[in-house]
């Protein structure tokens, strides 16, 4: 099958931009307090719901993988980007790193207790986020837990809009057109984040998501 030239041209950014990329998150989520807490609160309902495997998409150097190992999870991470991955295993060598693309993983159906897309789906084509949904509903356990998060637009008429990515053509996303998507594909809304950006973040509003698969 041939690859979708988004794809091929997200990867070839991401591996031209793996060791800077690093180097910006070296110091993790220190500097994202809101932000920790949605995944400390993701955690404790994976925990609570049977603390099955999770899959961090789009992990990049793998500094949110290594959180929710932190927090108790048995945590594994997924990249596009082959250097994204070689990073994440050599400064995470206790964790499990894999290439692959959330359109089309290779992981079993139902085998994950939760999935984390943190600023993963921002490359992803508008017409193409229904299948990606679908991809997440399907790798989910019944009763698993996902954690989405992206920049946000606020007007609700506009699915996406895209942005002057620094690395690969992204866009901003709904929030109420993301979660009525992550709604149609079978999942039911628990919580959300609506932040204010940080100084590093431009001017973009940061929404985070946390639904259960129903």
């Amino acid at each position: 099958m041939t690859e979708p030239d988004f794809l091929r041209a997200t990867r070839t950014a991401y591996d031209s931009w793996a060791a800077p990329y690093a180097e910006l998150f070296a110091n993790g989520l220190e500097d994202f307090p809101l932000d920790r807490a949605m995944l400390a609160a993701f955690a404790d309902f994976v925990r609570t719901d049977g603390g099955g495997p999770v899959a961090d998409l789009g992990c990049g150097p793998g500094h949110v993988t290594s959180l929710l190992h932190s927090l108790g999870l048995d945590a594994s991470g997924v990249d596009l980007s082959a250097e994204m991955i070689a990073i994440a295993r050599t400064a995470r060598p206790d964790l499990r790193f894999e290439v692959g693309s959330m359109t089309a993983l290779d992981l079993a159906d139902g085998g994950l207790g939760g999935v984390v897309a943190r600023y993963s789906i921002i490359h992803t084509p508008p017409e193409r986020l229904p299948g990606v949904c679908a991809e997440f509903h399907r790798v989910l356990a019944p009763g698993g837990h996902l954690l989405v998060a992206f920049q946000a637009h606020d007007d609700p008429s506009e699915l996406a809009e895209s942005f002057d990515h620094k690395v690969a053509l992204a866009y901003r996303w709904s929030p109420d057109r993301v979660a009525g998507l992550l709604t149609e594909a079978g999942f039911t809304e628990k919580a959300r984040l609506h932040r204010a950006p940080t100084e590093s973040e431009r001017a973009f509003p940061q929404c985070h998501l946390l639904l259960s698969k129903a």
